[in-house]
């Protein structure tokens, strides 16, 4: 089964390929794509990599959280599913 990863503290600069690029000294990349802004196209600062299995991601964690990549410290974690996150129900119109 596959497991999703948040990645935090990316370099503007970072692309998708770079991360999964990066991701892949640990195993299998499922996926790997960094987050941007809609309206500018450009990098948000974090991203979200897909690992092929709960153990190369814990690998991944372990390897690469607090490690440097493009000039920055990367925060690397298992990313929490939309409805773990503060306020994660549907919207409601407040009308």
């Amino acid at each position: 089964m596959a497991s999703k990863l948040y990645v935090g503290g990316l370099a503007y600069s970072t692309t998708s390929e770079r991360l999964r690029t990066h991701f892949a000294q640990c195993g299998t990349v499922t996926s790997a794509e960094v987050v941007t802004d809609r309206d500018s196209g450009s990098s948000r600062g974090f991203g979200f990599v897909e690992m092929a299995n709960d153990a190369e991601a814990q690998a991944a964690i372990a390897k690469l959280n607090d490690q440097p990549l493009d000039g920055r410290t990367l925060r690397v974690n298992v990313a929490k599913g939309r409805t773990d996150r503060n306020g994660g129900g549907p919207r409601r119109s407040r009308w």
